[in-house]
Formats: structure tokens, sequence, C-alpha cells
């Protein structure tokens, strides 16, 4: 990106969740959902001596893209990075029903889940879980309608079970800032030990979960520059483009003979050098 474009853009990482919401919506068609004034929010966290948030973390809003219907739910990594618990795990799976029943019935709609999260809110345990599970059976019913578009911009990334969600989105976009796998660093290193992974290296971790990696190999559909307008143009992109017509996550068989060539030692440019070129 030049120093011109890099000056007049609107970073999309910089970006709060409400606001990325309003930059993927057409402009002037933003109407937001169970909203802070609603004050929907958890009911287990200020047990633990914990602030609870009016809108639990998670934007959702009803307007259009393209000139066509569509609902944006964007997690607010800024609370409780992103984790999803028992009610915004409710507000995302709920946001993806409907949708799934407006499909159903032949209304058009265009969804997307703008990830920015480490995954299960660890103080609901269990109703967290049971909200992910809710949320990865709402994506797979209503994809068999509609394309759903990931984003996946900064800082946090996408992890957990919400990297599980980002595998079966249709079709996912992400920046170079974006970090993109199923355990973070930090937990990985917490549970094995820094031999296995040192958190602190920042080139490792990218090279291995960075949105520009991940496009490389095959794991990201696109590879955006951390521009709004960008951005929107390119979930535009992905819906005109339709549905795919298989899945990544049904692809089993190839990702298993994928698994089957994993040297001893996998690395970022090695997996590149191995993975680049069979996507097809």
């Amino acid at each position: 990106m030049s120093v011109p474009a890099l000056m007049s853009r609107t970073s999309f990482v910089e970006l709060n969740a409400r606001e990325r919401a309003r930059a993927l919506l057409d402009d002037g068609s933003f109407r937001e959902l169970l909203g802070p004034f609603d004050r929907i929010e958890s009911p287990w966290l200020a047990r633990q001596n914990l602030v609870p948030q009016a809108d639990d973390g998670v934007v959702v809003a009803r307007g259009t893209i393209g000139g066509v219907a569509a609902v944006v739910i964007a997690i607010e990594g800024a609370f409780q990075g992103g984790s999803t618990g028992e009610v915004s795990g409710a507000k995302i799976a709920g946001a993806l029903e409907l949708a799934a029943k407006d499909a159903a019935a032949g209304k058009p709609i265009r969804p997307v889940l703008v990830f920015e999260t480490g995954g299960v809110r660890l103080q609901e345990a269990n109703l967290g879980l049971a909200a992910m599970a809710d949320v990865h059976a709402a994506v797979v019913a209503l994809r068999a309608h509609v394309p759903v578009v990931g984003v996946i911009a900064g800082m946090i990334g996408c992890f957990g079970g919400m990297g599980i969600t980002a595998g079966l989105v249709s079709r996912l976009i992400v920046t170079k800032q974006a970090r993109l796998g199923l355990n973070g660093p930090e937990v990985i290193e917490q549970n094995a030990g820094v031999e296995e992974l040192d958190s602190r290296d920042r080139p490792l971790i990218w090279s291995l979960t960075g949105g520009e990696q991940r496009h490389a190999v095959g794991l990201a559909d696109d590879l955006v520059a951390d521009d709004a307008e960008a951005l929107a143009d390119a979930v535009r992109s992905a819906f005109e483009r339709g549905r795919p017509a298989e899945h990544q996550s049904e692809r089993i068989t190839f990702w298993r003979k994928r698994l089957e060539r994993l040297p001893a030692a996998p690395e970022g440019p090695a997996l590149r050098k191995l993975w680049m070129g069979d996507q097809a």
C-alpha cells in the first residue's frame, strides 16, 4: 500500500465492533438489534466480581450489503477478549437462526460474522461451550441456503471454538494482521512449555497462524489490506460469487491427504511450500 493510500484509508483493525458492522453495511442502513440500551448482559460475570457489558461483547446489526438485506454479527475484542459466553453466544446463534429462517422462506439475506475472539469465555465454562455448539449448528444450517461470510481482521484474531466457526463459513476474508487457529500461542505455551512454542516470538507466531500464511495455504479465501473500504468491497464480492460448490469443512479427503504429508517438524515456510498450489 502506497503512503498516500495508507494515510487516507480507514483502518478496519482499529475500529470497534459497532464501527466494523457499520463499515460493512451500506451507508445509512445500519440498525442494531439487542443494543446496549436493551441491557442484555451476562448474569454470571458480576458474581465473579467482573463488570458485565450491556451488549455482552456482541453487536448484531441489520441493514443492507450491495442493496440486499444483511445481518452483520461483530464480536468486540475489547470486552473479555471477545470471549463467547451464554448471552453473547445466544445472540450470535439467534441472529444466524433468524437469517436461516429468512433464507429458507426465500428472502434474500447476506450474513457476515466478524471475528475478534479468543473463543469460549472461561468464566462461563460449559454455558459458553453449549452456546458455541449452537453457533456451529446455525452456521451449517444457514450456509445450506446462502453464503456465510467471515472476516478476521486483528488484533486478537480468532481462536478456540470460534476458530472452528471460521472453518465452517462459506468464504473467509483475512487481513495480514489477522491470526487464526484452534489454540492460541499463549495457551500452547502454558500447556506444552516454551520449548514447544514461544508466544513472544511474533515472527514465528505470524508465520504459523497469521492471515497471510492462512491465505497462502488455502485456509482463507481472500487476503485484503487493512482498509475498511477494501474489506467492505471484499465482502460484497464474496456474496456475488455465491455459495461454493463444496465448503472447506466438507472436503474431508482433501484435508486427510494434507495431514498425511505433514512433516515431523512443521513450520510456517515449510507448510507454505508443501501446501501451496494444492487447493484445487
